[in-house]
């Protein structure tokens, strides 16, 4: 059971107010997004894309969660969530978008710019859920004894071993395991201010929040981009190396070791590969260069084609395909590395490392990597993180990178005015 706090006095005061135009604070409008949502009793995703203004919302109200092929191009307005592994089914999860709002953050958000069926909600939802927000949520069917393996820091350190020998027996050239971070929340936890902290934390992240009932809530800030097209242009990019930012000016400080310049490297090289098994020859490479996300410095390139001059104009669904589970967040070779993690890693990623984001709203498609990531279960946030190995590694050093990426979102739900 997940617990929001009490809107104040004032809140109250302005939604009974008919009298005038109300202007409401950005935390105060995801209060009435989260209240349409969880009060619709269906599945809902609110986003804002890096280095926007634009905050999102989409309602399915639909009560039984939907499932599509990955036909991206035919698929209606909505929000994409897939888990890590592929599902027999082929399929992932949509949140239908019945309904959908923006509100643009550099301006007043004036009750007037809101939509009745959102007032409605509110207004409807204010006996049963206004005093005490809260709503059931289901762990996507992770036992307690695999989970607790992922906690385990020999665990981890054993799982880096095994894979700094993978690579150098020539079985693997890199790979990526992960492990989770169970978390208490706290009784003064507050959904809207964790989304608000983090909106303002993480300008260059994807900050989102979906719900989808029996299947699982999480919120997380991605840093990358899987694939993305808009207009004529497709988009998508290499991610990793990591560190943390320090002084003042850590875009210019920074010192990148060869390990980690040959990690982003590999991740290059796989999105080329890519590009030649569908003989797309005309593209452009930008990179690499360090970019900033939150706390941490990535390593990052940027690839860009033109749809209708390569005449692809399904590019989006053959490249998420082929992407889709990248090195970045399982290694090389794909199918090597995906049978070491399945074989060792102990637990279920669930939808940590999959991909999530919004499909053919406003003819764009932006689906990110869901990295950064918590899943809310009952009153517990579970965290996930990962690690790049490659020969060079040091299983102690890749645990405290993976501390580093838990606290990222962890901080924000634990101590949400940080």
């Amino acid at each position: 059971m997940l617990h929001q706090p009490a809107y104040d006095g004032d809140f109250r005061q302005k939604m009974s107010n008919q009298s005038v135009n109300t202007i409401f604070s950005i935390q105060e409008a995801l209060k009435l997004l989260l209240t349409t949502g969880i009060s619709s009793g269906g599945s809902f995703a609110i986003w804002r894309k890096p280095k926007s203004t634009k905050l999102e919302f989409v309602l399915d109200e639909s009560l039984e969660p939907e499932k599509v092929s990955m036909n991206l191009e035919e698929l209606a307005p909505g929000f994409i969530v897939h888990p890590f592994a592929d599902q027999e089914d082929k399929k992932a999860w949509f949140i239908r978008a019945s309904k959908y709002l923006f509100l643009n953050l550099d301006h007043p958000i004036e009750e007037d710019h809101l939509p009745e069926w959102v007032l409605n909600s509110v207004e409807n939802a204010q006996n049963q859920i206004l005093d005490s927000l809260h709503f059931q949520v289901k762990s996507p069917g992770v036992s307690n004894e695999k989970r607790n393996i992922g906690e385990e820091k020999d665990h981890f350190e054993n799982l880096v071993k095994l894979g700094i020998q993978a690579i150098s027996d020539g079985k693997l050239e890199k790979v990526v395991p992960s492990r989770t971070k169970t978390i208490q929340l706290s009784e003064e936890f507050d959904l809207s201010k964790s989304l608000l902290c983090m909106l303002k934390a993480y300008p260059n992240s994807f900050v989102n929040f979906f719900h989808i009932p029996k299947v699982g809530t999480w919120i997380g800030a991605s840093p990358e981009i899987l694939i993305e097209t808009k207009g004529e242009y497709f988009h998508t990019m290499s991610l990793a190396g990591t560190q943390p930012a320090m002084g003042e000016n850590p875009l210019k400080t920074a010192a990148w070791t060869s390990k980690e310049i040959e990690e982003q490297a590999l991740v290059s090289r796989y999105i080329v590969d890519c590009f030649k098994k569908i003989r797309l020859r005309e593209y452009d490479e930008y990179g690499p260069k360090t970019v900033l996300a939150g706390t941490l410095l990535h390593l990052r390139s940027d690839f860009r084609v033109n749809m209708r001059t390569t005449n692809f104009p399904q590019l989006g669904s053959v490249m998420l395909e082929l992407l889709h589970p990248t090195s970045a967040v399982c290694g090389m070779p794909r199918e090597a590395a995906h049978s070491f993690l399945q074989q060792y890693e102990g637990f279920d990623r669930s939808f940590f490392a999959g991909f999530i984001g919004p499909v053919n709203i406003n003819q764009e498609t932006s689906l990110y990597v869901n990295l950064r990531t918590a899943s809310i279960e009952g009153e517990k946030a579970v965290l996930y993180a990962g690690a790049g190995v490659t020969e060079d590694s040091d299983p102690e050093k890749e645990w405290e990178e993976t501390e580093l990426k838990c606290q990222i979102i962890g901080k924000f739900i634990q101590n949400p005015n940080d």
